[in-house]
């Protein structure tokens, strides 16, 4: 009989965020297969879990490794499968020896956690019912200038990874292309110094301009072309508001008016609402 091959999902920043499921399958398999070893070893280690590494599979490797990994299996053990952060396969190795496994009629069980994308999009303040998942950048900065004109017209919020080393770089072709599009960097999430940038691509790129030098994994969220809405400047908003709040209209009303209406993250409506903050 066959074994199992899990696909278990790890931490993306913070160790606490693991799940007792997770936990429990890597105490029970016969193998680990890491993207890192050394990364792995951390979290293992944090929860007591003494199961062996089988070896490594990282990008490049996976073509040369997949075929002991299938007969490991076919012979009976059950091997876990993890990358360095989050959830294997998105963004991550793994898809090669996923699709052997299925050809090889070997039960493939994903063990759900936590994935950079997911929780970027649910703390965005962006339109959270329909979007696309772009995976990480293209390096090259005409490819990605190719990818942001096609995204125009793209009604879905687009989530994307990006490189800190690249992301100024790619928040200047937004500015270029899409100058009043909300967008939303995600930066080191779930970490000690977890943040959320959000505004038009223009005041976004200029922020990190500022800051010059970015560190941590970012995640780069792009507003849907449909939910797209021009700005109000101040003087628009404050004749809005003015209006508003003569009608009787409450502060939450006026919040719930400022997102849904006009497209305005959910910090910045409060603000105004609630603080008088415009």
């Amino acid at each position: 009989m066959s074994g199992r091959l899990f696909v278990v999902s790890l931490p993306i920043g913070n160790l606490s965020d693991i799940t007792l499921r997770a936990i429990e399958t890597l105490r029970s398999v016969d193998f680990i297969l890491a993207e890192d070893t050394r990364t792995s070893r951390r979290v293992l280690d944090r929860y007591e879990i003494q199961t062996p590494f089988y070896s490594s599979l990282y990008e490049g490797a996976e073509d040369a490794r997949v075929a002991g990994v299938v007969d490991l299996l076919r012979s009976g053990r059950d091997v876990a499968l993890v990358s360095d952060a989050g959830t294997p396969l998105v963004s991550d190795p793994g898809f090669p020896l996923v699709r052997a496994a299925v050809a090889a009629a070997i039960q493939v069980i994903p063990v759900p956690g936590p994935t950079a994308a997911m929780a970027a999009l649910v703390g965005s303040g962006l339109a959270s019912d329909r979007f696309v998942f772009e995976g990480s950048l293209p390096r090259k900065k005409g490819h990605r200038q190719e990818l942001v004109r096609a995204l125009k017209r793209e009604p879905r919020t687009t989530i994307a990874y990006e490189s800190p080393h690249r992301l100024q770089e790619t928040l200047d072709i937004l500015a270029a292309e899409l100058p009043k599009r909300m967008i939303v960097v995600a930066r080191e999430l779930t970490k000690l110094h977890e943040e959320f940038v959000r505004g038009p691509a223009e005041d976004v790129a200029a922020t990190f301009s500022a800051r010059g030098e970015v560190l941590g994994e970012c995640v780069l969220l792009i507003q849907g072309e449909g939910d797209a809405t021009e700005p109000m400047d101040k003087a628009q908003r404050e004749a809005l508001l003015t209006i508003a709040r003569e009608e009787g209209m409450s502060k939450k009303g006026i919040e719930r008016l400022l997102t849904t209406a006009f497209g305005m993250p959910k910090n910045r409506a409060y603000e105004i609402a609630h603080r008088g903050k415009g």
